[in-house]
Parts: C-alpha cells; sequence; structure tokens
C-alpha cells in the first residue's frame, strides 16, 4: 500500500475549522494508503475527530509529534524550523504523497501545500502587509533587509532548509489558497505561484429547521472568544443596531473563552451590563446546532481570515450574515448589501435587516443559495476531484 504524510500543527482541546481539514484529508486517504499525520506536538487525534464527526481510523494512522519536547530546543525551532523540517523530510523520504495542511512546508520533495493562516506564513514582512501593518523604515528597514538576505540566500541553505518564499518560487510545489482573497493577497506579494483556489470543509452540518422557533430578533455569534475575533465589535454594533431600530435585539455568544485572560474579563464585564446578551460558553453538536438554529442573524467581525469558516456555518444554519467588506469572509457571503466598513455601518444594515420585511427576505434568499455551496456534500466532491488529480486517477 502506498504511503502519505499529513502535516498539521495540532489539536487543542477546543476546535475551530482548521481542524477539520486535515482529519478530512486523512479519512479519505486512509481509504487506499497508509497515512502518517505529523504534528508539531501530541494531541488527542480521536477526540477531534469525534468532535467533528469525521471517521478517522485512529488504530491505523501513525501519529508523529515532531517537535522537540526540549524547551530550550523548541525556543530555537520556532525561529528556524530546523528540528521540524528535519522530522518532516525524514518522513517524507519514502512517502508516495506529501501533504501540508497547514501552509507551506519543507518536505524536501514536492508536495501539495493548503493554505489556512495568512497571518502564521513564518514571513514577518507578508504578515505585516496581510494586516495592514506599516512596513519599517529607516534603520529598522534595512536590518530587515539585511536579515532576510543573510537568511535566504545563506543561512537556509546551509542547513538544508527552504522558506515560504522558496517554496512558493518552486512551480513542482502545489498551492492552494482558501479563498480567491487569499490567493489575491499571497500574489500581490510574492508573484506568481502554482496555485489552485481549494475552499476548506465546513462539515459541520444542520437538521432541517423550524422556521416558526426561530427568534426574529436575535443575533448569533459561534467561535473562539478571543481579540482577533472582535466579539467586542460584535457587541457594540448590535448595540447600535437596538437604538437606531427600537426593536429588542438580542445577542448570543457561544464559544470557549481564554480563562483567566483580560479579553475574557472585558467580554464578561460588557454580557453582565447588557441584559439583552448571554454568553452560552463552549459549544458543539447539537447544542451548537440549536444555537445557531435560534438566531435569525450572525455578525462576523474578524478582518484579516482567509476564508470564514464559521460565516459558512452561519449561511448553512439559516441565518443572514454580516461581515466585514475585506478578507475571505466577504467572499463567502458574495452579498454587497451584507458588507460594512464600519461599526455604524454594520448596525444600519442589521437595523434594515429588523425593520424591512422586502429586504430581509431578499437576503435570506441570498444567503440560502450561497450555503449550497459549502455543504458537506459539495465539499467532498470537491476533495474527492482533488486527491484523484493528485494520484494521477
Amino acid at each position: 500500500m502506498k504511503k502519505a504524510v499529513v502535516y498539521f500543527t495540532h489539536f487543542a482541546s477546543t476546535y475551530g475549522g482548521s481542524e477539520y481539514l486535515p482529519l478530512a484529508l486523512v479519512a479519505e486517504l486512509q481509504k487506499t494508503h497508509r497515512v502518517t499525520l505529523a504534528l508539531d506536538w501530541e494531541s488527542d487525534v480521536a477526540r477531534a475527530a469525534r468532535a467533528i464527526g469525521i471517521p478517522v481510523d485512529v488504530d491505523a494512522l501513525e501519529i508523529v509529534a515532531i517537535k522537540p519536547k526540549n524547551k530550550f530546543l523548541g525556543r530555537l525551532d520556532a525561529i528556524l524550523p530546523f528540528c521540524r523540517t528535519r522530522r518532516l523530510k525524514a518522513l517524507a523520504k519514502d512517502a508516495d504523497l506529501c501533504i501540508s495542511a497547514a501552509n507551506p512546508m519543507d518536505f524536501g520533495k514536492p508536495a501539495h501545500h493548503f493554505v489556512y493562516l495568512l497571518a502564521q506564513f513564518g514571513d514577518n514582512a507578508f504578515k505585516d502587509a496581510v494586516r495592514n501593518v506599516p512596513p519599517p523604515v529607516g534603520l529598522s528597514a534595512m536590518k530587515r533587509r539585511v536579515r532576510t538576505f543573510l537568511a535566504e540566500r545563506f543561512l537556509r541553505p546551509a542547513l538544508g532548509l527552504r522558506s515560504t518564499r522558496t517554496i512558493l518560487a518552486d512551480f513542482r510545489e502545489r498551492i492552494y489558497p482558501n479563498s480567491r482573497y487569499a490567493d489575491r493577497t499571497m500574489r500581490a506579494f510574492y508573484g506568481d505561484f502554482n496555485g489552485t483556489v481549494f475552499y476548506p470543509p465546513t462539515t459541520f452540518e444542520f437538521p432541517r429547521t423550524d422556521e416558526t422557533r426561530r427568534d426574529p430578533l436575535r443575533v448569533v455569534c459561534l467561535g473562539r472568544v478571543i481579540p482577533s475575533k472582535r466579539v467586542t465589535d460584535i457587541i457594540d454594533i448590535v448595540g447600535r443596531a437596538r437604538a437606531l431600530s427600537g426593536a429588542d435585539i438580542r445577542l448570543s455568544v457561544g464559544g470557549p473563552t481564554a480563562p483567566g485572560s483580560p479579553y475574557e474579563a472585558e467580554i464578561r464585564r460588557l454580557a453582565a451590563a447588557r441584559p439583552w446578551m448571554e454568553l452560552v460558553g463552549p459549544v458543539y453538536g447539537e447544542k451548537k446546532a440549536a444555537l445557531l438554529a435560534s438566531g435569525a442573524f450572525a455578525v462576523h467581525a474578524c478582518r484579516d481570515e482567509a476564508f470564514g469558516i464559521a460565516v459558512a456555518e452561519y449561511l448553512k444554519a439559516g441565518t443572514v450574515v454580516l461581515v466585514p467588506n475585506e478578507g475571505g469572509s466577504a467572499e463567502v457571503v458574495d452579498a454587497p448589501e451584507l458588507m460594512y466598513r464600519t461599526n455604524d455601518e454594520a448596525a444600519q444594515i442589521l437595523s434594515r435587516l429588523v425593520s424591512d420585511e422586502e429586504f430581509r427576505e431578499k437576503q435570506r434568499r441570498h444567503c440560502r443559495e450561497r450555503a449550497l455551496e459549502f455543504s458537506r456534500e459539495r465539499y467532498f466532491e470537491r476533495q474527492h476531484a482533488l486527491l484523484s488529480e493528485m494520484l494521477g486517477q
């Protein structure tokens, strides 16, 4: 039987959209290959597969942790991933297929690389470009150019390492940006590469919902309650929409927090002062479906996502979704009427959705049609076609 190596970072105690892709790939590859799953750190893969609902045969899966356990070596490897690259190359040496489900990785041979987080490419200049951080000037700019030149021309080649820039420049490699937005952003910075857009899986499906039980004034928000998700902006948007419309719009926020963090404390303080807001906590399976199906609307605020799996799930749950007018989430919804630049614009859209029945129904029909693109069946059709192409079938 042929051998495949799939790389991913790790599976934490909570699961987001990023964890779906490696498990979905592993599950299908196990039908034809002996699969090795290479992770940075030890993880409970069986628990992740059960929680997400993907039939991975964990007993037949070889799981290898490739980051050094020594803390000192781990810190060094975070700066220059020599240990990780060496282990990946060793695993890939006799593999027939190599896949990274977490951005371009160096397997020492041509491989397939799925993009998942633009801000974690391991390239500080690209990260700044994605986040619209002004590039350094003067002496700082000169130092960065010198460091990049020395690393790319001397240090990495001497250690047998390839950078993201080198991998993208090699047309034997195959790159799969997870949206047209990600593809454009990468090409604008790195130039041309051998890439094909591939939408990631949103494998969570929803039972048929009794629309009479959906709260017409409820907004839902689902995902990790962390600063990058801009939950404080969502709270602000709903508060402004309440004032504009005069309607008793309510907000339900579901998802794990970082216990003891300043951001968690801030979110809990805001919730305590707003009787129209509730913190549901982590929800999975039937509870997740019930939460998303309970609301008529969803508001998304993260601006630098390459795709936006939560947004696709909002669509599949039957909600009308508001998104920023930048990043991959705008592409998922694909409706200018539901995109906003500022919190005030978002509040105006939400207020109109609540008060204007014709506008609301038009957007609801669009969201239902758009949801079909992200169904479980449509995703696995795309994955099967892509894997067949990889294997030359």
